[in-house]
């Protein structure tokens, strides 16, 4: 690797910019928060006594009618999709941090309206807001702690993303297995009441976070840039190594302004950025087709109908398998594998899981054993997919675009996987609802073949972008490198930057000039 050995730095050196991304990360616990809170609602009869019906058939005598569960659960979707259009007009003029405080105040009157309702039309409005606050928190929170961390570390650090979304999962299902005894409205108003506290908790710590240097770059904007760098790396780079870093994302981003014909959304169909647009998308929609959408939206409602007993405490579980898989993949990462083998072997775990539940149900529909079976598979499959694909798909889809493009191509990718999310939430109830298609977990022969699908994607498609920082790899796609040739490919870039910086340094006298550059940007900081 062409980076310098001083800016491989230890993970515990880096102890701010994770503190950072941490507190930046913390707005997607609302997203996992949301869904499950309200997958857990439609088997709780506070709920249901609101926005369903009565029905001996099921085991809590209540159930909701196909269509209210399609809206109930899809229409987040639906938000999600309208806040990806407006996240690359709102990105060409304002940077991370005023997308975070945006998205917060639309979560508050979402869910203000959402604990009010009491007509499913109401609801879905309130989902739809809170779908686009959503949409805001995911594409903002991704790119900008994958453009502010080291690049040795970006994966790792990135994908605190993912143990915010696991801790969301376990807060809501577990509030919903206490609120399932309770009677009346407060069984559903609680936990949802509950959801203040994200938003309300990152718009103020948010206040104290820098932008990202390299939207400051973007913008034109290099000594705040510069500032916002020093912030974020304290004092874990000496002179040197902080100026090498600086320089590497100014001429990357100044040479990727220079080959750009405009920066209009069609660029990212053009040339080069059209490889990084397929892989982008393929790497977003992989979520959906691994078929945890299905858990996402219906979790407890299908262990339930499915004959699982006690539905809320199996949804822990499969949301601790979830959270330690978490942990296990930013160990794994680190410590041994690269991006496209995780990837590889977490579709394919899903895709076993997937196929081993539908096979248990079709030789044994309905029957204790093949309950246990789905419930014991399923719980793998979260386990296994988190730990090896769901980990690492928020960092590598914020990785593989340019960065003049990043946002765009980001927001594109989201949005068509949120339209395939909403598609998955409409359809299911269809599926495994007892009063249509009543499938059941023959439900996962879907995903069972869409899982082979992405897998044969990634193979052909997916490069290796272990320890390049983003400017190496836009490189890499300019001068189309093939997928064989990623890990060893002889970048200049951060050559190229060292060999300034040297160059510099010496025409200030050993150094001096760099000294006197980086100890303007700390009293520019400290004051």
């Amino acid at each position: 690797m062409a980076i310098s050995a001083e800016r491989n730095t230890h993970l515990l050196a880096n102890w701010k910019v994770i503190l950072i991304c941490m507190t930046m990360s913390l707005a997607v616990c609302q997203w996992s928060f949301d869904n499950a809170t309200m997958a857990g609602f439609q088997a709780i009869v506070g709920f249901l006594e609101v926005f369903g019906h009565r029905d001996p058939s099921t085991p809590t005598g209540w159930n909701l009618d196909t269509r209210d569960q399609q809206l109930i659960a899809s229409t987040l979707n639906i938000g999600i999709i309208l806040g990806q259009c407006l996240t690359g007009v709102f990105a060409t003029v304002f940077g991370r941090r005023p997308a975070i405080w945006l998205a917060s105040c639309i979560a508050f009157v979402g869910i203000g309206i959402q604990i009010g309702a009491t007509s499913v039309s109401v609801l879905c409005v309130g989902r739809v807001l809170v779908g686009m606050s959503n949409a805001f928190f995911f594409t903002f929170t991704n790119i900008y702690c994958v453009e502010t961390t080291p690049a040795h570390l970006r994966a790792v650090i990135s994908s605190l993303f993912a143990v915010w979304v696991g801790i969301g999962a376990i807060i809501g299902t577990t509030l919903d297995n206490y609120a399932s005894t309770w009677s009346g409205k407060q069984a559903y108003q609680t936990p949802l009441a509950a959801l203040y506290a994200i938003p309300a908790v990152v718009s103020v710590l948010v206040v104290f976070i820098p932008e990202s240097p390299r939207w400051l770059l973007v913008q034109n904007r290099p000594a705040e840039a510069e500032v916002a760098l020093k912030q974020l790396r304290g004092t874990t780079l000496g002179a040197e190594a902080f100026a090498e870093e600086l320089t590497e994302m100014t001429t990357g981003i100044e040479e990727e302004k220079a080959l750009a014909r405009s920066a209009a959304f069609w660029d990212i169909f053009k040339g080069t950025d059209l490889r990084r647009t397929i892989i982008t998308i393929g790497v977003v929609l992989s979520r959906s087709a691994s078929g945890v959408n299905v858990f996402v939206g219906y979790m407890t409602y299908y262990f339930q109908i499915a004959g699982i007993d006690d539905p809320f405490k199996v949804s822990i579980y499969y949301c601790v398998a979830s959270l330690v898989g978490v942990f296990l993949g930013m160990y794994l990462m680190y410590k041994h594998f690269g991006r496209r083998s995780m990837m590889l072997t977490g579709t394919a775990a899903a895709g076993l899981s997937m196929f081993g539940a539908a096979l248990a149900d079709t030789i044994k529909p309905g029957s204790p054993e093949s309950a246990k079976t789905m419930a014991g598979l399923v719980i793998v499959q979260a386990f296994m997919y988190s730990t090896f694909a769901v980990t690492l798909s928020w960092p590598l889809s914020s990785e593989i675009p340019s960065s003049r493009l990043r946002v765009l191509t980001v927001s594109l990718a989201q949005g068509i996987d949120s339209f395939f999310a909403w598609l998955i939430a409409f359809c299911t109830p269809y599926f495994i609802n007892s009063t249509a298609l009543n499938w059941g977990f023959k439900y996962m022969w879907i995903w069972a073949v869409s899982n082979a699908i992405t897998f044969v994607f990634f193979y052909i498609m997916l490069p290796e972008v272990k320890g390049r920082s983003l400017e190496e790899i836009d490189e890499l796609f300019q001068k189309r490198v093939s997928i064989g040739d990623f890990p060893h490919y002889e970048c200049v870039t951060s050559t190229r930057a060292h060999d300034l910086v040297v160059q510099e340094a010496m025409q200030g006298n050993d150094g001096t000039k760099i000294h006197v550059q980086v100890e303007s940007v700390e009293k520019a900081v400290d004051g």
